[in-house]
């Protein structure tokens, strides 16, 4: 069995199908598209962490020892 109960020959076939209906050139420039998108997209992020290097990794922009409370009294008194 392989994944979701669909073995190796069935996985074979339907990819032959696929290639039968789209054919080797569409696949190709498909897989690049997307390739491509996804390395401008890690890209982008990386160019994003570079461009704010005051903010931390986890996203906590509270400041050390202020508290949830004297950060809503800040909030209420504006």
């Amino acid at each position: 069995m392989g994944v979701g109960g669909i073995g190796i020959w069935q996985l074979l076939i339907i990819l032959l199908i696929v290639v039968m209906l789209f054919g080797t050139k569409k696949l190709r420039n498909l897989g690049s598209d997307l390739g491509g998108a996804l390395k401008g997209f890690k890209t982008a992020m990386k160019d994003e962490d570079e461009d704010n290097p005051d903010k931390s990794e986890d996203g906590d922009d509270d400041k050390e020892g202020e508290t949830i409370d004297s950060t809503a009294e800040k909030v209420e008194d504006k």
